[in-house]
Parts: C-alpha cells; sequence; structure tokens
C-alpha cells in the first residue's frame, strides 16, 4: 500500500516500468529556435523537457530507443531522441518519418522506451534511378546514417547530397526481431541495394559465331563503328581489328566524310564531275574494303578502342629506346650528302661542273696595267 519515492507502488519491480506517453506531432521544421533542415534527414526526434525528467527515474536502457506508434493507422515506427527543448505536450518528427506513420501535424502519437538489437545488415531499394548518378553511394549512406539512431522495416527515409533529394526505401534488417527495428548506434553494418524502382536492365547483346559480320543495327545504318568489327574469336590483335585503330592506321571509319567536293562556280572548259552520293545506292558496291581511304591525322592519340566485355588490352606497339650508338648512326647518316647525281637543264645538256680553278680566278679579279699617258694639243692634233 505504499510507495517509493518516485510514487511507484511498493513490490514491483523497478525494470517493469518504461516511459509510455502520448504527445502531438508536428515536423521539425515547425520546431523552435533556428531553422535546421538537416535535422529533416535522420531518424531523431525532440521531445519536451518533463520526459527526460521522466526517463531519468526510469530503468531504461542508453542511449534511449523509443517506439513510436500511430494507432489510429496501426503504424510503427523507431527513433531515437536529439534534444529535450520541445513545448511541453508536443513531439517534433522527421517529415519522413510522418509520412511513414500515415500522421498529419497535430495528430496524436503514442511514444514509449524499447530495446533494439544493433544492425547487422540493411537492404535498401532506392525510389529513383538517379541514385545511379551518384559514384560512390556506400561513402555517402555512411555519411547519412551518421543522423540515423535506428531503422525499421517498411521505412521510406530520405538524404541530401549535392542539393538533391534521395528516398531510400527499407526491405529488410538483420537480426530480425518481433518490430523488425535495428540500431544504428556504433555498429559495423553491411549495406545491399536492390534494383531502384523503374530501372530497366539493359538487353544483352547476344554473341555472334564468330564471323566478321557488323551487327544487325550497325548493318542498317550503313556504316561501321570507329576502330572496326569486333571478332569473336582469333588473337587479341584480331579481337580489336588493331590495324584499324593503331596511330600508323591509313584507312578511315566509314562513319566520316568521304564526298569529293564541287565548285560553286565552276571554270570554263572544265570538265563538271558527277557527284557521287554519300550514301549507299541500290546495285553499288558498299564495300568498305574496296574504297581506299586517305591517311588520317592522327592528332589526338589513336582512336578509342571498343573491347568486348572480360577484355583487356594492354597497350600499343613498343618503340624501343634508342641507345647511344643509334644516336652515332644517325647523325653520321645525317652528314652524308643527299644529292649526288648530276642535274639537268631543260635544253637536254648537262651542266658543266664548276672547277676550283674557276671559282680562284672568280674570286681573285685580273689586275689591270696601267695605261701610258699621251699628250694632247690645244688645237685638237695628235701629238
Amino acid at each position: 500500500m505504499y510507495g517509493d519515492i518516485y510514487g511507484r507502488p511498493a513490490g514491483r519491480s523497478r525494470g517493469l516500468y518504461r516511459f509510455d506517453e502520448y504527445y502531438r506531432c508536428y515536423p521539425l521544421v515547425m520546431a523552435p529556435g533556428a531553422e535546421r533542415p538537416e535535422l529533416n534527414y535522420g531518424s531523431k526526434i525532440l521531445l519536451p523537457p518533463s520526459a527526460l525528467d521522466k526517463v531519468s527515474r526510469l530503468h531504461v536502457q542508453w542511449p534511449i530507443m523509443l517506439e513510436l506508434i500511430n494507432g489510429a493507422k496501426e503504424e510503427y515506427t523507431h527513433a531515437g531522441v536529439l534534444e529535450f527543448v520541445a513545448e511541453e505536450g508536443r513531439a517534433y518528427i522527421p517529415q519522413w518519418m510522418m509520412q511513414t506513420l500515415k500522421l498529419d501535424v497535430g495528430d496524436m502519437i503514442q511514444i514509449k522506451t524499447t530495446s533494439l538489437e544493433l544492425a547487422k545488415l540493411v537492404k535498401l531499394q532506392p525510389q529513383s534511378v538517379n541514385f545511379l548518378d551518384i559514384s560512390d553511394p556506400r561513402a555517402v549512406l555512411e555519411k547519412a546514417f551518421r543522423n540515423f539512431a535506428a531503422l525499421t522495416k517498411g521505412d521510406v527515409f530520405n538524404f541530401e547530397y549535392n542539393d538533391e533529394l534521395y528516398e531510400m526505401a527499407v526491405l529488410d534488417v538483420k537480426p530480425e526481431t518481433a518490430k523488425m527495428g535495428v540500431c544504428m548506434i556504433e555498429t559495423d553494418v553491411s549495406v545491399d541495394f536492390a534494383p531502384p524502382v523503374g530501372y530497366v536492365e539493359p538487353p544483352r547483346q547476344t554473341q555472334g559465331s564468330g564471323t566478321s559480320t557488323p551487327r544487325s543495327g550497325r548493318a542498317a545504318g550503313g556504316g561501321l563503328p570507329a576502330g572496326g568489327l569486333l571478332h569473336n574469336q582469333g588473337t587479341m590483335a584480331q579481337a580489336i581489328n588493331y590495324d584499324a585503330i593503331a596511330p600508323g592506321a591509313t584507312t578511315l571509319s566509314a562513319g566520316n566524310f568521304h564526298g569529293e567536293g564541287m565548285r560553286l562556280a565552276a571554270k570554263k572548259g572544265s570538265k563538271t564531275g558527277t557527284p557521287k552520293p554519300a550514301t549507299p545506292v541500290a546495285g553499288t558496291s558498299t564495300n568498305v574494303k574496296d574504297v581506299v581511304l586517305p591517311r588520317r591525322k592522327n592528332n589526338n592519340g589513336p582512336l578509342p578502342l571498343r573491347l568486348p566485355p572480360n577484355k583487356l588490352f594492354l597497350g600499343y606497339e613498343i618503340k624501343p629506346v634508342k641507345t647511344a650508338a643509334d644516336k652515332e648512326k644517325e647523325a653520321a647518316a645525317a652528314k652524308q650528302p643527299h644529292f649526288a647525281g648530276q642535274g639537268q637543264t631543260l635544253r637536254g645538256g648537262v651542266p658543266k661542273k664548276k672547277s676550283d680553278d674557276d671559282d680562284k680566278d672568280k674570286a681573285q679579279p685580273a689586275e689591270k696595267k696601267p695605261e701610258e699617258s699621251k699628250g694632247r694639243r690645244l688645237d685638237g692634233r695628235n701629238v
């Protein structure tokens, strides 16, 4: 008939009591104080200070795990406590949690303490194919899980990454319990992904019989892809058609421009050639091997590789490093005269070779002999 100092009836065990209260729920964006939109991307709620006073009097497990129940819709989930700063009679929870519990602003919600096992495995399903654009999804989720205290099977939470919102559904959790909830605090959890909602697996391309016949889709276009055709059998050089993609290849792919140029104003008397069609015409040969194309300028390196699955290409042809002896041979060859033949004139004669004596005579001008001085008369007669 007597109770203890906390008002509990005598003769009852302390561990049988737990926190169990009803509050009116509101989204976290309506919480007092400065705006903190990042709180919406987690599973922690705000409770009034009186909840902290009640919990401190009970024998509960820390960190506190809470079970949120919407009795009217028979929905439940689990969460943790972030702060005890809410107004009395109110509880502020994330927006995605209100949608999971099918709650409206101001609805009554039951909150009670519970115990959850540490998470070992969580299977998630992205709700949009945009999740595939993330280069490292595991690292992104590891950062997002820092704001989560618990997860429950059936939750559809969201997180923000690069100013974009992603939704994720919890398909399964392990270890399995009656409430299918797990604790995400200080645990090593493995994450498994299911295909995103709306994802369509691309059709697999069936392998050919080993011939070099182009695929039907490419054959309909009348052209071959850059790098030639793929061969399913033979050596690696044959499989990737190395002769067509090597830096020294002399042929172009059929997808480039191979038409002939035409002048807008033809010269008088010139024969106007018949333009050749750029597209194949019925009755004409369209074999690429019959056409000798000009050499391509590989300004940006070799053509891209088109490797089939499960094949690797380890590099192009090896150019050995020049040794000192090779450099000396090249220097000696450069010093030798390149043109040693005799030239031909337009008249058909062979030009005479210039001798060294002629060059010396031209170099030294002939000496002039002094002329004898002759006198002249004033009347113009010779002396």
